[in-house]
């Protein structure tokens, strides 16, 4: 009988497995699969294959790469030019007002022997160059109006700036303003070139094209600028304007935009009427049920789009009578699925009613009304909204108000000085008035500036009653402060968004599967309800017609704020809740705008005036616009714009805390260790007692609190954290918010009319 053979330990899971020593050698491949014996880690089962590319197969990978992001490119290229699509729309813009840039028009037009050049009844010229396959369209807008100029500048896809050498100045200061403004604005891809350099002599050419070069390389340091003299030049210009990269503008490209080569108005019953605006569809798709703005005109519903005959197309199979006459109907508007033109939200008036009154209760009302003594005062113009007696005391004691009336607040200024004949002249022609105005305003800033917020006690009425509406903060950073506390009557009137950043992305993702007209496409939109006044005085101003595809929610009111920088040229402060001119984006309208601090958290400072050289924020109603989107801001002086500040728009938010801030001052009377005895700061026991909770701080950075008044006339003993330094001054900081001013003014003919457009820095 055999001997059983005994079994061997087999060690299982948790077998103690000691460390290795590091004899500094790497492991060869064939120890370590000796040493794991063909085990695999249960990490490595789990992960995907994760497999290497050689080399060969990187390098046909970045071939593919490569020709993708080529085709991408192309394709780009292709949505504008080509021929079946919408041309490059170029803007020839003279940086000197009396350069003529028809010549250079002239110019693209004779270039090439076999152009076809052809001209649309608003004004545009399209040139087809053969042998580059490309189609142009440039565009001349009127030198003597900068909106205008402004208008044009938003849609077209490459602006020419042309300069002269035979004029003494290359950009002389309206160049300069048309830069300033269309820098803020947004700039298309620009291209430089020169004028009239074969009048020059020969050895003075490099010399004269390289003071150009130098003179405008603080605009565009990157740019080469080119020569447009002869043929040759005009084709080498062309053929760069085809092949470069397209600078984007966001707040545009995101948007269906046209610029109309034909408009026909037929007039409707009731003195409205239809506007036929014909032209090349770029941006976006367009569809019939949004709304769309024309800046000069307003927002407007669409009735239907068509395709009609592209005039200019240069393909043969479409050159034949039947497509010249037929009108394809792209889409018809949907009543039910069309965007509304409702502005403003509708308050329930019995919003805030929580019971009902009684029989009782009117009755008893009716007889105190009858009691009732009315005690009459005289009028006073009060900065805030509310004007009750609060706001009235404020005008008359406050060192350091804030407007009363748009007619009290404008301080006219000369931006240029004037030749008079004589003395006598001089003196009628200047406004006295005026200049006593604007000689208050500017030492009301400058006060304003060195004793910020700082206002006298008054003497003839109770601190309490007079800063009622006034609480005092613990921390201006941390104190809670409830945004829907005490909200006026006009923000019932307005549309307010739970997350507004959430409400961007989902329209704007919306929007990028939209049906319609696609860009590129040559097609009619017929805009409804267009008044025939408004039209006949838009027509006046020689205004080119420009149509812009607005946003869901675009057209309803809110409360927007826009971060405002102020212009290097213009030195005067402007005043909160002054009349000024703004250009949010694509629109244009007139507000009274409060400012404020630009600074993170919940609660802002209010600024009574904007300085000059500093950035600030501004708040007013206006119409909803998504951001990216450029802000520029004008004040009128002397029927003229004057760029006063640019900025951007910031957010579409009425739950901004601006914050009025009042500092009431007192002075040491006895100074101990760590109390004294402040007076000058209350005249009345009663004040003090009723101001006691509140905080106090010095200039020189002592905290304290109001311990007990001595005496009744307004003597009171205060503690602080150490002691107080006899030309210390003791404030107490107190608050009030500030809303904007239903001051919302569509700003469309009516500036055209009566300025002109004109504009300056």
């Amino acid at each position: 009988m055999g001997i059983d053979k005994q079994e061997a330990h087999r060690p299982g899971a948790f077998k103690q497995t000691n460390k290795v020593h590091k004899h500094g050698r790497h492991r060869s491949k064939g120890s370590i699969s000796q040493i794991t014996k063909g085990k695999i880690s249960m990490k490595t089962i789990s992960k995907r294959a994760k497999k290497e590319l050689g080399k060969d197969q990187r390098r046909h990978q970045a071939v593919q790469i490569r020709k993708n992001k080529r085709e991408e490119v192309l394709n780009k290229k292709r949505q504008i030019g080509g021929l079946d699509i919408a041309p490059f729309l170029v803007c020839i813009l003279p940086l000197n007002q009396e350069h003529d840039p028809n010549t250079v028009l002239n110019l693209f037009s004779q270039c090439d022997p076999e152009a076809v050049v052809n001209k649309s009844p608003q004004g545009t010229t399209h040139v087809f160059i053969p042998r580059f396959k490309q189609r142009f369209a440039f565009i001349c807008p009127p030198r003597d109006n900068d909106l205008a100029i402004l208008d044009a500048l938003k849609i077209c896809d490459t602006v020419l700036f042309l300069t002269s050498a035979v004029f003494g100045e290359f950009i002389n200061d309206w160049g300069e303003n048309i830069l300033v403004t269309a820098l803020a604005q947004g700039l298309p891809t620009p291209i430089l070139a020169m004028t009239d350099l074969e009048s020059v002599a020969l050895k003075k050419r490099h010399e004269c094209k390289q003071e150009v070069q130098k003179s405008l390389s603080k605009w565009f340091p990157e740019e080469k600028i080119f020569t447009l003299d002869k043929e040759v030049d005009g084709i080498n210009l062309l053929r760069k304007i085809g092949n470069q990269k397209r600078k984007p503008v966001h707040y545009r490209d995101k948007r269906p935009h046209l610029y109309a080569e034909h408009v026909e108005y037929v007039q409707d019953s009731g003195g409205l009427g239809t506007l036929k605006v014909t032209g090349y569809l770029r941006g976006a798709p367009l569809s019939v049920n949004g709304l769309i703005h024309l800046p000069g005109l307003g927002d407007y519903q669409m009735l239907q789009i068509d395709a009609p005959f592209d005039p200019y197309s240069i393909d043969k199979n479409k050159n034949n009578s039947t497509d010249k006459l037929s009108i394809r109907i792209l889409e018809k508007c949907d009543p039910n699925k069309q965007e509304p033109l409702d502005s403003e939200n509708i308050p329930d008036p019995m919003d805030a009613e929580q019971t009902w009154p009684t029989a009782e209760e009117i009755r008893l009302a009716e007889e105190e009304q009858k009691t009732k003594k009315v005690k009459k005062s005289p009028k006073v113009e009060s900065d805030d909204e509310s004007g009750d007696e609060d706001d009235y005391m404020e005008a008359m004691s406050e060192e350091h108000s804030d407007n009363s009336d748009e007619e009290d607040e404008e301080f006219e200024t000369m931006t240029q000085s004037e030749v008079a004949v004589n003395d006598e002249k001089y003196d009628l022609e200047m406004d006295i008035e005026a200049e006593k105005k604007g000689l208050e305003n500017l030492k009301q800033a400058k006060s304003d500036q060195m004793f910020p917020d700082e206002v006298d006690t008054p003497l003839d009425q109770a601190a309490r009653v007079r800063y009622q509406k006034y609480r005092g903060l613990e921390s201006f950073r941390t104190s809670p402060w409830d945004p829907k506390e005490n909200l006026p009557s006009d923000y019932s009137r307005i549309f307010q968004f739970e997350n507004f950043d959430r409400t961007k992305r989902r329209v704007l993702k919306e929007y990028d599967d939209v049906d319609g007209a696609l860009p590129g496409w040559y097609i009619t939109v017929h805009v409804k309800d267009v008044s025939e006044l408004a039209w006949s005085s838009f027509e006046k101003t020689g205004s080119p017609v420009v149509l812009i595809g607005m946003f869901q929610h675009e057209h309803k009111m809110s409360v927007v704020n826009t971060v405002l920088k102020r212009t290097s040229n213009y030195n005067l402060p402007i005043k909160s809740k002054s009349r000024l001119i703004f250009q949010c984006g694509y629109r244009r309208f007139i507000v009274c705008p409060v400012f404020s601090q630009h600074t993170n958290g919940t609660k802002h400072k209010f600024e009574r005036f904007f300085q000059p050289n500093s950035t600030s924020v501004a708040t007013f109603f206006a119409p909803i616009q998504f951001p990216p989107a450029p802000v520029l801001c004008y004040k009128e002086i002397n029927n003229k714009l004057i760029l006063v500040a640019t900025g951007n728009l910031l957010s579409c938010n009425p739950d901004r805390i601006v914050l009025k801030r009042i500092v009431l001052s007192g002075h040491p009377f006895k100074i101990h260790k760590k109390s004294a005895v402040i007076r000058f700061m209350f005249f009345s026991r009663e004040d003090i007692v009723y101001f006691k909770p509140c905080k106090l701080r010095t200039k020189m950075g002592r905290i304290g609190h109001i311990k007990e008044p001595l005496g009744t006339h307004g003597h009171m003993k205060c503690i602080f954290d150490g002691q107080l330094k006899s030309q210390d001054t003791v404030l107490l900081n107190l608050y009030k918010r500030v809303y904007p001013k239903w001051t919302f003014e569509n700003l469309e003919v009516t500036l055209s009319e009566t300025s002109s457009g004109n504009m300056d820095i």
